[in-house]
């Protein structure tokens, strides 16, 4: 693609996302998300592949839907109410479809079903672009909007923790593995988002701080499968030795830093008087270590046939940066001695 196209590209998401995030009126946010659509569609489909070409349609189709839904739904609380900020949404119809729509554009349980494939046809890249910053806008919204259905979104967290756990267990892609983990991290932000919004902005945070590296690492070995995990250690040694650790973050395993958003949001829960929420969600982040623990398996514990095909990588060395993969990969590791001072700064 042409550098300038892909500029103009980027440029379209950072400013679709901050018209978004910046906005108090429906139609502006409507307007914000629909630029973000329309830029990623081209860099989803770029690679002219068949897999590629149905994933951008089946994100199309899925975004253009929640947004039809949301846009039905700002404009139903308005002839309702007569309001149009996001913030003075008083009445429980419109409010409950904005919450289904925004749960669809980000892939909620049970809204989820078109996230793992539309993953595995895009490239790494464009999957990490699609993982954590599309999340941005959708998430700025769910903060804003006043919760009135807060049994919804306990079964809607519980249901994605469920799913994203049990749909990663038999997986052998990794962009499959990634989707699904990705569906488990934002049913622990929902659950929390009504009692405590500082939560959701810290787990939201270290979420994309921790898939940010394991889509950099992945994409630094060209791994598309499990199997391909097996090469990692003539690619980078140092890296292939970190990436086990960064792995188990991400399924929320002290002392790494994706323990900390569990650990507050659990001890939240308990202080609601939810503990047989707390007791479930715990248990469902059990299904995802399992599929965790397997890539760390295939990664450092099982080594390739010594041939020349295992050996390549070993002779021409990358030419990839990689200093933002391992600023970002310590940063999945070791902020977890940091949590007074993280919380403190989220409640400022």
């Amino acid at each position: 693609m042409n550098p300038y196209i892909m500029i103009f590209l980027y440029s379209c998401l950072l400013l679709g996302t901050a018209i978004t995030v910046s906005s108090t009126h429906w139609l502006l946010a409507w307007m914000g998300l629909e630029i973000n659509t329309l830029a990623i569609i081209p860099l989803m489909a770029q690679g002219h592949h068949p897999r590629a070409t149905e994933a951008a349609t089946k994100y199309f189709l899925t975004q253009a839907t929640a947004a039809a839904t949301l846009l039905f739904a700002s404009i139903t609380n308005a002839w309702l109410t007569g309001q149009w900020d996001i913030t003075l949404m008083s009445h429980p119809l419109p409010t409950t479809m904005v919450l289904l729509a925004l749960a669809l554009k980000i892939g909620l349980a049970p809204l989820h079903t078109w996230l793992p494939e539309v993953l595995q046809g895009l490239d790494l890249t464009t999957g990490l672009i699609m993982s954590t910053w599309q999340k941005l806008a959708p998430f700025s919204l769910l903060l804003q909007i006043p919760s009135y259905n807060q049994d919804l979104l306990i079964l809607m967290g519980l249901a994605s923790t469920l799913v994203g756990g049990w749909g990663g267990l038999n997986q052998t892609q990794l962009r499959k593995i990634l989707a699904y983990s990705s569906i488990a991290h934002l049913g622990w932000m929902i659950i929390i988002v009504q009692f405590a919004p500082n939560l959701t902005i810290l787990a939201l945070i270290t979420y994309i701080v921790m898939t940010t590296s394991t889509f950099l690492i992945f994409n630094y070995n060209n791994a598309k499968s499990i199997n391909s995990l097996a090469t990692s250690w003539t690619k980078a040694p140092l890296i292939t030795a970190l990436a086990p650790f960064l792995l188990l973050s991400l399924g929320g395993l002290p002392p790494m830093t994706g323990f900390l958003p569990k650990w507050l949001i659990l001890q939240e829960l308990s202080k609601q008087h939810l503990p047989m929420t707390a007791v479930l969600a715990a248990l469902t982040a059990l299904l995802s270590l399992y599929f965790y623990l397997r890539l760390s398996y295939a990664m450092t514990l099982t080594v390739s046939p010594n041939n020349l095909a295992g050996t390549v990588s070993w002779r021409h060395p990358s030419t990839q940066s990689t200093l933002f993969m391992s600023l970002t990969a310590l940063s999945a590791l070791f902020l977890l001695p940091l949590a007074p001072a993280i919380t403190a700064l989220l409640t400022i």
